[in-house]
């Protein structure tokens, strides 16, 4: 049975409240004949039953086939690469860490995001995607070429601009024809002027490159649902002929097309994160609020989402975003204006409410019970957020490190985000292999990141298990109605602590 996509989502929301968690792509199933096809299966089911939902829908038109080269295999290159294989485009990943290529040829994800390693596994199978650290192979008789390299930040907040440049050097030295290149890199404003600039400088004589900006909106965790379910997809560009092109690779995947020029669309990706960070920051605000007046967060953010003009994504209270886009990207943005004499005022003050979100449990735990200089306390979450193995900027991470200055003894469990933990924080901390090692005999204990796993842990067990059962949440993991039928001392954000007397031995 073929669904409209307007029907694929009127369904998906009807099942949601049974499918917890929802496994957004359980299953990516095309049918396909040769390298033209123009429909493909999604299943959708709860983890644990392995009950799922079968749909397809229609794409739109068929795929002509496009040999693309990525340059970058983080995050968003990888999984651009494979979504592009998966729709019928001939796909070759270039990086220049011959390690993580090597891996990549063998079906080895250099990092962890659901789904990644099936579709990597069955498009090199396929032989639609292939991974070279050889520049020749990689950029000779190309006809696209995507940019997805890191733009990490400066100790001013500017952005490092030294991957992007070297790649347009690369771009530029090894073409032999005629190509367009797709920055979906996040860049300042006016970058993608630079990046032709630089790749016409060592360009052969004769040939042609045209640039687009196509900025990428993925969430880690989510980043292949994301891929295929894009809210929109932005094409910036100067020529109408290359804009044209990139709107047929990504016309199969049937998502809104908004094509404008290159400023614009870089402005757009800096402006949305930067607004998603302070609607963070906002609701945050309002937790504490809620916490002097004894309302419920919870309820106020529900009330609020109910609101079309709102909506209730980025409206959950805690402490604090993270991860290797808003933080960078707001800095970058606040740079970008100052450059140009104008006062963010709004971001800057978003920045110093995430900032002091990030201590607010510790702020806690010392308020109602001392010193944690000494005590055994467990940190559950690692990773910025559930379903990555990224602790970049991670909240969790900056609160082992608050907790490590106040002289604490931590033993840190997380289902994805050990090994790079241990690469940052090494022997400072004791690491835990299950939720229930990391609680053994704890005098308290801090949730850091929502993962399932933790949101599913059985309250009963954090008796069962600790010295003394005090839980500070900084997710908000659990409801109050259900946390006071146990004799725990929970504190959450934005809502009433529930506290049965339990202290620390003293």
């Amino acid at each position: 049975m073929i669904f409209t996509v307007n029907t694929f989502f009127t369904l998906l929301i009807k099942t949601l409240p049974s499918i917890k968690p929802l496994k957004w792509i359980n299953h990516f199933q095309q049918k396909t004949c040769c390298s033209t096809f123009n429909s493909f299966t999604i299943y959708l089911g709860h983890p644990q039953t392995e009950q799922s939902m079968n749909m397809s829908y229609k794409m739109k038109g068929n795929v002509t086939m496009k040999k693309i080269t990525i340059v970058g295999t983080g995050h968003v290159g990888l999984v651009t690469g494979v979504c592009f294989a998966e729709i019928g485009h001939q796909v070759t990943c270039y990086d220049i860490n011959a390690e993580r290529i090597e891996q990549l040829q063998k079906g080895i994800c250099p990092f962890f995001e659901p789904e990644l390693d099936r579709l990597l596994e069955s498009n090199l199978n396929k032989g639609r995607v292939s991974f070279t650290n050889n520049e020749q192979e990689a950029f000779q008789h190309v006809e696209i070429i995507y940019v997805t390299v890191g733009t990490p930040p400066l100790a001013d907040g500017s952005v490092d601009l030294q991957y992007i440049k070297e790649a347009a050097r690369i771009i530029g030295e090894n073409i032999t024809n005629d190509s367009i290149v797709v920055t979906k890199s996040t860049v300042p404003i006016g970058t993608n002027k630079q990046i032709k600039a630089i790749i016409e400088s060592f360009l052969s004589e004769g040939i042609k490159v045209d640039i687009v900006s196509n900025p990428e909106f993925l969430r880690e965790g989510s980043a292949i649902y994301d891929t295929l379910q894009a809210d929109r997809i932005i094409i910036g560009a100067e020529s109408a002929i290359a804009a044209r092109v990139v709107e047929e690779i990504n016309k199969p995947f049937n998502r809104p097309i908004f094509k404008t020029d290159l400023n614009s669309a870089e402005m757009i990706k800096y402006a949305a994160n930067a607004f998603l960070a302070a609607k963070i920051s906002f609701i945050n605000e309002v937790a504490n609020i809620c916490e002097e007046v004894e309302a419920n967060i919870e309820d106020v953010s529900f009330g609020m989402g109910l609101d079309s003009r709102i909506g209730n994504h980025h409206l959950k209270a805690g402490i604090g975003y993270g991860g290797s886009c808003f933080p960078k990207d707001i800095k970058a943005l606040l740079d970008i204006a100052s450059q140009h004499l104008k006062s963010f005022d709004m971001l800057k003050t978003v920045i110093d409410v995430n900032n002091k979100q990030q201590h607010l449990l510790i702020d806690k735990a010392i308020q109602q019970y001392g010193s944690l200089k000494g005590k055994n306390v467990a940190l559950l979450g690692l990773a910025f957020k559930p379903n990555t193995d990224d602790i970049r900027e991670s909240s969790a991470i900056t609160l082992a490190r608050h907790l490590i200055d106040e002289g604490a003894v931590i033993t840190a469990y997380d289902p994805k985000a050990i090994e790079k933990t241990k690469q940052v924080l090494g022997n400072q901390i004791q690491y835990a292999s299950t939720i229930e090692s990391a609680l053994t005999e704890k005098e308290m204990a801090f949730i850091a990141t929502d993962w399932d796993e933790i949101k599913d842990f059985q309250l009963g067990r954090y008796e069962e298990l600790m010295k003394t059962p005090i839980l500070l949440d900084g997710r908000n993991c659990y409801p109050l109605k259900e946390v006071k039928n146990y004799g725990i001392d929970y504190i959450s954000i934005g809502r009433h602590a529930v506290l049965k007397g339990n202290a620390f031995d003293r």
